[in-house]
């Protein structure tokens, strides 16, 4: 994911956030900025995790960085919403 660029990151992050966000249906919670910071950070979360299971993710491509992204969302937003006081 690191090889995209910031353009990149802001485009798959933003994707990523707003889909886990309606699959997590936080979706009226949040906005578009929110919705590219959770896709984003998501998606360091979710390469973290996978490199920690052996799972090599450097240059694995588009569709692997997106559902990265949308895989560490929704983990993150599970876990905003178990965590953390409405």
């Amino acid at each position: 994911m690191l090889g995209l660029g910031i353009l990149g990151w802001i485009i798959i992050g933003g994707l990523a956030g707003w889909i886990a966000s309606k699959l997590m249906k936080t979706d009226a919670q949040q906005g578009i900025l929110l919705n590219i910071v959770v896709g984003v950070v998501g998606g360091l979360l979710g390469g973290f995790l996978l490199k920690i299971l052996g799972v090599d993710v450097n240059g694995s491509g588009l569709w692997f960085s997106f559902f990265t992204c949308l895989g560490g969302a929704v983990i993150l937003l599970f876990l905003v919403g178990r965590f953390l006081p409405r």
